[in-house]
């Protein structure tokens, strides 16, 4: 009974830190940034859902009831990478939602069948929302950006030209 107790207080303690680790790393974003990401990583959840648990219906009434709103968030995301990385904003963005599904994917691999038991409510729940103004509250509060996600670097600035960059030390 002490063993499992400390086992599940383990992995508490485990969970909580990955959830940190993950806020953490989005604190470089502003808050309308930081809600872009957040929105992205629901929906990518709720994608890998549909695929690894025949919910292809649920997944598609959740499209279209958000459709709009989901599309200004990917126009948000197209430009906050563009702004972040530069040229190399389109090829970020998409290393950013490969992650994204490739962490949900991980996830549903490790809780083997209960991967649909434990996540199946989230359809429901999404679809229970007001509006989809209460998008980016719902995601924020599922924490799904895995903490190995990179969304904070910063194009490293060139020097003008005719000057030479700093020394390094």
């Amino acid at each position: 009974r002490n063993k499992m107790r400390r086992l599940l207080s383990s992995l508490a303690a485990v969970g909580l830190l990955a959830a940190q680790q993950a806020q953490a790393q989005l604190e470089c974003l502003s808050p309308t940034e930081r809600s872009a990401i957040q929105v992205a990583a629901l929906r990518s959840q709720l994608m890998v859902l549909a695929t690894g648990c025949q919910e292809d219906n649920s997944y598609n009434a959740f499209i279209r009831k958000y459709q709009s709103d989901l599309m200004s968030n990917e126009r948000m995301l197209e430009e906050m990478f563009k702004h972040k990385y530069g040229r190399r904003g389109q090829q970020e963005h998409d290393r950013f939602t490969t992650e994204l599904a490739n962490a949900e994917s991980t996830a549903g691999l490790k809780l083997g069948t209960d991967f649909c038991a434990h996540n199946g409510m989230i359809f429901r729940e999404v679809m229970a929302l007001q509006s989809a103004a209460d998008l980016p509250t719902y995601a924020a509060g599922k924490n799904l950006v895995p903490a190995a996600a990179e969304v904070c670097q910063e194009v490293a600035q060139k020097p003008a030209r005719g000057k030479a960059a700093p020394a390094k030390r």
